[in-house]
């Protein structure tokens, strides 16, 4: 058995809106033709990869990349409901400008408590952490010695890096997710991991 599990953890590509910031959220948002063509450089730089699994967020502009992949690979991918993006209740949709215009005392709190704030109606960072964090735990124990992709957005992808490297929540800025970039992640069976 090899002493690593790997995650090849990818974000979807460019959505629609893209150029004007707004938080999607667990909107079903679709992929622009970059966003398209994004997910198939990605197949392609993962072509000979020998990967055991595809795992992906159950929402079209993830589930997009996992199909290109599953069938450069031979591969059905697995969609979860338990990988789809924080759920930003009220916000969802919505610019950050008109978000800070109409709802400023909000726009601060959330500031204030990234982790623990919850917008009306959604989720906070916390809880997405404790839907996502144990997915990904099982399936690196499922997976073991083996090599794996998993499809994510941004905020999901984010909390699983600071998760493999041991940081706090409240970082979750620290790391940049670009649409369409690739993270690897070695799950090392002694308990160690390397980004």
């Amino acid at each position: 058995m090899a002493s690593r599990t790997r995650i090849y953890l990818i974000r979807h590509g460019q959505v629609e809106g893209f150029d004007n910031r707004r938080y999607n959220g667990q909107s079903d948002v679709a992929l622009t033709a970059v966003g398209r063509r994004q997910s198939r450089q990605i197949t392609q730089r993962l072509a000979s990869q020998s990967l055991a699994a595809i795992y992906s967020s159950e929402l079209s502009r993830c589930a997009f990349a996992a199909r290109c992949l599953g069938e450069c690979h031979g591969l059905e991918p697995q969609l979860l409901s338990s990988l789809r993006e924080l759920h930003i209740g009220e916000w969802e949709g919505r610019t950050w400008q008109e978000l800070q215009e109409k709802h400023p005392d909000q726009w601060q709190a959330r500031l204030e408590d990234l982790v623990n704030y919850r917008v009306p109606g959604g989720e906070s960072l916390k809880e997405m952490a404790q839907r996502v964090l144990p997915t990904v735990h099982s399936l690196v124990a499922r997976h073991r010695g083996m090599e794996i992709a998993l499809v994510g957005h941004g905020g999901v992808n984010r909390v699983i890096l600071l998760d493999a490297i041991g940081a706090p929540l409240d970082r979750m800025f620290a790391i940049e997710q670009d649409y369409a970039c690739l993270n690897i992640i070695d799950y090392s069976n002694d308990g160690r991991t390397t980004v």
